[in-house]
């Protein structure tokens, strides 16, 4: 996930981008709204942390200006002021949420991925244990993966990595990662076993593996958006 960070205060545009690294997530940083316009315009920009106190153009005027040129990229507020009319002003503005300052970093990376799950048409439901991506669905409950509703005849170990890149969608997994969270912490660094199971997941895929992505050196990541 892109996330551009638009602050002047620089301590707090340092908590919150080592912060977001550490999810794994791509950061960059601006501080005025007239950069943050530009990058919008120019790079890929999934989720925008927007600070309303900036030199220049106000954080308001920064989000007026995004939905008049119809960027649809969610935009999370934050804010020091927490009143009921500030938050509905900028809501009314086209923002798609707004978190006071200070906030609890949790509940700030939790809004965010709800923000992006939306955004990219990832859905999960708590209660029942559904997750999907696009046309990728996956029931906890009765432990069946699917595309499109026909069912997939997928391994344990082949469904353990399915539901893998389903709960982390646009996220890079390192083949660490993968290996300890389907293998277990034991297994071998060594061993080429992740990449054997993410081709063979892929076969079963079809035309919808185009979704998950090899980022050389580094891992796979599942693309929502595709």
């Amino acid at each position: 996930m892109n996330i551009l960070i638009v602050e002047d205060e620089e301590r707090v545009a340092d908590f919150l981008r080592r912060g977001l690294m550490a999810e794994g997530w791509s950061v960059e940083h601006v501080s005025d709204g007239e950069t943050a316009l530009e990058v919008v315009d120019t790079q890929s920009v999934d989720v925008v942390l927007l600070d309303l106190m900036l030199p220049g153009i106000q954080g308001q005027d920064v989000c007026r200006k995004l939905r008049a040129r119809r960027r649809s990229v969610p935009i999370l507020m934050l804010s020091a002021l927490d009143s009921t009319d500030e938050r509905i002003a900028g809501l009314k503005l086209g923002a798609d949420d707004y978190l006071p300052k200070p906030f609890d970093f949790d509940e700030l990376v939790a809004r965010i991925e709800a923000l992006h799950r939306r955004a990219s048409g990832v859905y999960a439901d708590a209660e029942t244990g559904q997750i999907s991506v696009g046309s990728l669905h996956f029931d906890r409950e009765s432990f069946e993966a699917s595309i499109d509703g026909a069912p997939l005849d997928l391994s344990g170990k082949e469904r353990d990595l399915f539901v893998l890149f389903l709960s982390n969608p646009n996220r890079v997994l390192s083949r660490e990662r993968i290996l300890n969270a389907v293998w277990g912490v034991t297994s071998d660094p060594m061993t080429n076993i992740v990449d054997v199971y993410v081709g063979r997941l892929r076969r079963k895929l079809g035309q919808e593996s185009r979704r998950i992505v090899t980022l050389r050196n580094v891992g796979y990541r599942l693309d929502a958006a595709r």
